[in-house]
């Protein structure tokens, strides 16, 4: 089943396009059904996260829609207030970005400085959470989230940039080092799902020193999102606009790394020289 956040977002979708094909307003439905504008109106941009299913009956009846049409949306309903295992993690991950990256299909991916999440083997992670200030109970908390949502390699189109600066950063630890070119070279070389480029430090300053982020795309017609990474927390991006503007950076970076063969010669040469 995809992720309850990706239902929520095609249940709120589709109930607009049932409106609109209805020819009512959000007006005319509040009235109609003695709810506030509001109310509705949270219910149709995914605000009002768990709408219930005598709720949403109620809109179809008002809509016209019956029959298999009915009880497709109304299985969505039930799909979308299912509550995630990450939603346990809060504390220690994005719940927002991690229920679209459950759902998606395919994720382009710049981490910046850092390897990307799914590629990160634990003693990584856990390094990385002590860096942001994490007590042990929280590292361990993020190591076991982690390796979780690495489980979405199996199903997912996976493409993404390492910047040489990120393994350059935990050279001092030849284990570590050892450990995460190694992981990535299994990622990569194991599934042609995955696909990784290096991007080398002699390439210079390039477009994705606006910092990290992720471009996500979902099946059925649905448009694509990305997530900007920030350090007071990242925000989920779905404007076209915005997102093709993430597109073309990504674009741009693909250009200038190395090739995923040549990646994968160098990567199996630091593992050897570690």
């Amino acid at each position: 089943m995809t992720s309850p956040t990706v239902r929520r977002r095609r249940l709120s979708a589709e109930l607009r396009r049932r409106r609109v094909q209805a020819g009512l307003t959000l007006s005319d439905v509040a009235e109609e059904l003695e709810w506030s504008p509001a109310k509705l109106g949270h219910i149709e941009t995914g605000i009002r996260k768990w709408p219930s299913v005598m709720e949403i009956s109620a809109l179809l009846r008002l809509y016209g829609v019956t029959g298999g049409q009915r009880e497709a949306i109304l299985t969505l309903v039930r799909e979308s207030r299912l509550r995630p295992w990450w939603t346990e993690y809060e504390d220690v991950l994005s719940s927002a970005y991690v229920g679209n990256e459950a759902g998606a299909v395919a994720l382009q991916v710049y981490a910046g400085i850092l390897v990307p999440d799914l590629l990160q083997v634990p003693d990584y992670t856990a390094t990385v959470g002590r860096a942001l200030g994490h007590g042990e109970d929280a590292v361990e908390r993020m190591v076991t989230a982690h390796l979780k949502r690495q489980e979405v390699l199996e199903q997912v189109q996976y493409h993404a940039i390492v910047e040489e600066d990120a393994l350059q950063r935990i050279s001092g630890d030849r284990d570590l080092l050892r450990a995460q070119t190694t992981r990535i070279i299994e990622v990569a070389s194991g599934s042609d799902r995955v696909s990784v480029q290096l991007l080398p430090t002699s390439a210079g300053p390039h477009p994705g020193i606006a910092g990290p982020f992720t471009v996500l795309e979902f099946d059925e017609g649905e448009a694509a999102l990305a997530y900007v990474d920030a350090t007071q927390g990242g925000v989920i991006v779905e404007a076209e606009e915005a997102v093709a503007s993430c597109k073309r950076v990504w674009s741009e970076l693909t250009r200038i790394a190395l090739s995923p063969e040549t990646t994968l010669g160098i990567l199996r040469r630091m593992a050897l020289l570690t």
